[in-house]
């Protein structure tokens, strides 16, 4: 049929549309091309491990090293000689005097950093070497006469020449520390058999508690704020003694929970019975189940001693019984008394810390809202941390003497994501390895050259565990952002300490010979400027002293250009099984002498 105007009608559903046949002819010659490639570009099975190095090969070649233009540091002034950034007694009139909380961490906010090397002092020496170290040290080092002075008829100290000498003598022991020990022993036999390891001294001195526990195998964190008697823990650790800056007071310690195995405190002026209890109840939240607190000093042997201590009879024995009182709500138990100590143990049993949940019981058991490891800049609440009962084998009559519990995989190794007895037997095989290539490469290592060791971003302690041997000792420090490795740490019989690399460590400058890192810009570099932390190394790092930097090929060229601005000599060396994405940097910190510039 045909229009009037001759043209062809429509064909009613017998059209086929345009568009569906040109789908149609896509679709088949797409399926006609799949099969001609498929045989022309097939990868066969031995092929695939070649294309596999191709691509990691082209990914490295696109992420070239990390360049950084040549710096050089200015000197800081020498007041700055002794620069503690986060206690720095020049901020303390900003923060309140209320329960001390002046003395605690407090770090300058980023435009009031500090971009310059710390000098040393006037006449300044190297340290004297371990273990001569113990018992004297240079002057001119810590150049601080308080202590000599009012503390002079209880022998903490004394200046001698250009050396100030340490007879070990102290508040409660002015006749010596060893004396004072060993009476310490007679009341607690577990520190003679391996049974207690770590321990905290509160109000350490000039830590001479914890230096001489070290001949008994017993390894002390000394604590002291940064105060009137001027240079506590940096005596210390120019003797050799671990020990850091640190206070009880509105904030946790920063340690995990259920890790010391025995605390101490010698007139140490804490007021345990005030505010609550609140600073028992930290002591409480630290210490091992089964572990010991030992108390010298007022209100202990109140009956012969309280005339020397310009108060009554009565107000003595009143705040002994209040102490006493405290120590019994928190599940502690008097273990053994005389003379001047005494000893409680912190109970393990359940029957105990079931009472916390009776109504109007105080203190209370903390909720499940505070984790109980948490001990960076959190706040001091007056609540018992009970311990977990999954976590039996942590307690101090469970977990292996030293040193076999050094190689045992502890229990809560478990809570650690990726953690097991055999990740921490890896770990374990892997720094035996990489101890034995270190020392080749700095054979310092192991020598009286290296005493105050800091492994800076440890794990579970490997490296320190590597080193049991050599005369030194080493504070693990676990990132506040990593994974929760330091009760592991402290389980195996080692020491360490929470801490956030974009901020100053609580310690004097020149205080450490050696520190270590693995990974650790790798890890940290997106939120901490790796400027600073360098700066901080030079901070805490002695002249003469070394860094073992492992880094990934990014970062360590970047590295040795800031460490060159130090003034520090650096080395980069192959790793032991020469991995090209790592690294390993060998660095020496010179020493230098101030030339009297500005402050900066």
């Amino acid at each position: 049929m045909k229009h009037k105007d001759g043209k062809p009608g429509p064909q009613g559903t017998r059209v086929f549309p345009m568009t569906i046949l040109f789908v149609v002819l896509c679709g088949f010659s797409f399926y006609l091309g799949g099969i001609f490639c498929s045989e022309k570009n097939r990868i066969e099975p031995s092929d695939v491990k070649d294309v596999t190095k191709a691509v990691q090969s082209s990914k490295e070649s696109l992420v070239a090293p990390l360049q950084i233009k040549t710096v050089s540091f200015a000197e800081c002034s020498s007041d700055y000689q002794d620069y503690t950034p986060c206690t720095d007694p020049r901020r303390w009139r900003k923060y309140g005097v209320h329960r001390l909380t002046f003395m605690e961490r407090h770090c300058p906010p980023v435009f009031e950093r500090k971009e310059c090397l710390v000098p040393p002092p006037d006449g300044y020496k190297l340290p004297i070497r371990w273990p001569n170290s113990r018992d004297e040290c240079w002057y001119r080092n810590v150049p601080y006469d308080w202590i000599n002075k009012q503390k002079s008829n209880q022998n903490w100290l004394r200046k001698e020449g250009e050396k100030f000498l340490f007879p070990g003598g102290g508040t409660m022991f002015p006749r010596g520390v060893s004396a004072y020990v060993d009476l310490m022993q007679d009341l607690i036999p577990e520190m003679k058999d391996g049974t207690v390891r770590t321990a905290i001294d509160t109000g350490c001195g000039v830590a001479s508690w914890g230096g001489d526990l070290l001949d008994r195998g017993i390894l002390t964190v000394s604590l002291a704020p940064r105060d009137n008697h001027e240079a506590q823990v940096q005596f210390a650790l120019e003797r050799g003694i671990p020990a850091i800056l640190g206070i009880i007071s509105t904030q946790r310690l920063p340690f995990p929970s259920n890790s010391f195995d025995m605390a101490h405190c010698s007139r140490c002026l804490i007021p345990w019975t005030e505010f609550g209890g609140i600073y028992l109840l930290e002591i409480h939240r630290i210490l091992r189940p089964g572990g010991f607190w030992v108390l010298s000093g007022p209100p202990v042997n109140y009956e012969n001693r309280w005339r020397g201590w310009n108060t009554t009879i009565e107000e003595q024995k009143s705040d002994y019984d209040k102490l006493q009182e405290l120590l019994t709500s928190l599940c502690f138990k008097l273990y053994n008394k005389k003379d001047d100590i005494a000893v409680w143990k912190k109970l393990s049993d359940d029957r105990c810390y079931n009472k916390l949940n009776e109504p109007d019981f105080y203190p209370p058991k903390c909720d499940d809202s505070l984790e109980p490891d948490s001990g960076w800049y959190t706040p001091l609440r007056s609540c018992v941390v009970v311990p977990d009962p999954k976590l039996k084998k942590s307690a101090l009559k469970s977990i292996p003497r030293w040193p076999e519990r050094l190689h045992v995989a502890p229990d809560r190794i478990s809570d650690v994501h990726g953690g097991s007895a055999s990740a921490f037997k890896h770990d374990n095989s892997k720094w035996r390895v990489r101890l034995k290539y270190y020392k080749k490469l700095l054979p310092a290592i192991g020598t009286d050259k290296i005493r105050n060791v800091m492994d800076m971003n440890t794990v579970y302690g490997g490296f320190a565990a590597g080193t049991i041997d050599y005369p030194l000792w080493v504070m693990n420090v676990v990132s506040s952002y990593a994974a929760n490795t330091l009760p592991v740490v402290y389980d195996r019989g080692l020491i360490g300490t929470y801490h956030d690399w974009c901020e100053a460590f609580s310690t004097y400058p020149r205080t450490y010979d050696l520190l270590h890192l693995d990974g650790l810009f790798t890890a940290e570099s997106h939120r901490c400027e790796m400027k600073y932390v360098l700066l901080e190394m030079d901070r805490i790092l002695r002249p003469n002293g070394y860094a073992i930097v492992r880094e990934s090929s990014y970062f360590v060229d970047a590295v040795a250009t800031i460490a060159k601005g130090m003034r520090w000599g650096c080395r980069k060396e192959d790793t032991e099984y020469g991995i090209g994405k790592e690294k390993v940097l060998i660095c020496q910190k010179k020493l230098w002498y101030s030339s009297n510039r500005t402050s900066r």
